[in-house]
């Protein structure tokens, strides 16, 4: 076991509560965010918390591990390694490649000794059959690439605006703290980790033919992060680049590239009416430095990144993340949590009267009374605008939401 894991408490504070329940405690989140040190971090405490508890370790990227394909082999190996009299502690890490696993799991949990934790990297796993066999005996923890805070944690760095440009850049993924920061390194450790993403997660696991279809989709999000699409206006555009695609393809593509949560869809939602919208939504990279890594880091693109990089903190403080609309005006984001709701308009600078009175003039026709920030590079801090707060990017990415 590694004694050089760094903590990321706010993802321990959440799981700890329910360690030694009988719940599957299920960690899910795209390839490379840190889900097994997560996992690894959870077997370290038990080790210290619970020294006669027995480990039982499965990790499906270790070769050691590879006879275990199927449920059978799983139920199998984990009563071969359990010890009566004591807890069983069982730890799986990237469950999704052993078929049926959830049968598996559902015997498991009849047997109050195993206490279970496992990884995915496909929302699949939380949907179907799992979700019919374990009805209300797991529970899901989202784990996100790293936050600004945590970026500069790994990366020994120091909290100011040149390092929050670096995480801009390269985005947040774990691993880049054993990496020099520059373009030509980062870049091709995330080509590696996209390829591996889209390979393993998407082409192998859906059977997809269309390759090649599915990299310019995919390519084509990644350079129109922040804009509305339906997927008929994406098939129009593509067919315009004379790649013909059907519409129903378009939409079951991004399904799968959104279950390997390299992407994130968000619905577009009518703030007077209630109610969501059926097409219009947008979508966002889970790590922003993978989106770079594919279409190169442009400073024109710079009001798209910081919208991505914004919803990325909003996910990373557990925000339900919609689109805002209200009339014929837009909110970049409403976030809502335990209730409450936030809502965030974001732009590069505030740079005329133009840009300040439609950033904080869509905000002010809103009726209700929840809190409402402007986003922006600009350096300046000082009163509220109307009741309405302003934060510099840098800023708001140190609140804790």
């Amino acid at each position: 076991m590694e004694n050089t894991i760094i903590p990321r408490p706010q993802y321990m504070n959440r799981i700890k509560p329910f360690v030694g329940k009988q719940l599957i405690k299920v960690l899910t989140g795209q390839r490379r965010v840190g889900k097994s040190y997560i996992l690894r971090q959870l077997m370290q405490d038990a080790e210290t918390i619970s020294p006669t508890s027995n480990i039982i370790y499965i990790n499906k990227e270790d070769m050691r591990f590879d006879k275990i394909k199927t449920a059978e082999d799983l139920y199998d190996y984990v009563q071969k390694k359990s010890k009566e009299g004591v807890l069983n502690r069982v730890y799986i890490d990237e469950i999704q490649e052993i078929k049926s696993f959830e049968n598996a799991l559902r015997s498991l949990l009849l047997n109050p000794t195993f206490d279970i934790y496992c990884t995915g990297s496909n929302a699949n796993i939380l949907s179907g059959e799992l979700a019919t066999y374990l009805s209300g005996r797991y529970i899901e923890f989202p784990i996100n690439s790293l936050s600004f805070n945590e970026f500069i944690t790994f990366n020994e760095l120091t909290n100011t605006r040149e390092s929050m440009m670096q995480y801009i850049r390269f985005g947040g993924l774990p691993y880049l703290k054993h990496l020099p920061l520059e373009d030509e390194i980062v870049y091709n450790y995330l080509k590696g980790i996209y390829n591996t993403v889209l390979f393993r997660d998407v082409i192998m696991r859906f059977d997809i033919r269309n390759s090649a279809f599915l990299e310019n989709l995919t390519l084509f999000l990644a350079d129109n992060i922040g804009q509305q699409f339906s997927a008929n206006k994406i098939s129009a555009y593509l067919k315009s680049q004379r790649t013909a695609i059907a519409a129903s393809q378009v939409i079951q593509y991004i399904a799968h590239l959104s279950n390997a949560f390299l992407i994130h869809r968000v619905p577009r939602f009518d703030i007077s009416g209630k109610r969501l919208f059926e097409i219009g939504e947008k979508f966002y990279f889970e790590d922003i430095g993978i989106r770079n890594a594919l279409t190169s880091f442009k400073l024109a693109d710079i009001g798209k990144i910081m919208e991505n990089i914004v919803y990325h903190h909003l996910k990373c403080n557990e925000y339900d993340i919609k689109v805002g609309q209200t009339g014929n005006n837009e909110i970049d984001f409403v976030a809502s949590k335990h209730g409450e709701l936030l809502y965030i308009q974001v732009c590069y600078l505030l740079q005329d009267e133009k840009t300040i009175a439609r950033e904080f003039g869509n905000l002010e026709k809103i009726s209700d009374n929840y809190p409402k920030i402007v986003v922006s590079m600009d350096d300046f801090q000082g009163n509220t605008h109307r009741g309405i707060q302003h934060y510099n990017l840098l800023d708001f990415l140190n609140l804790t939401l």
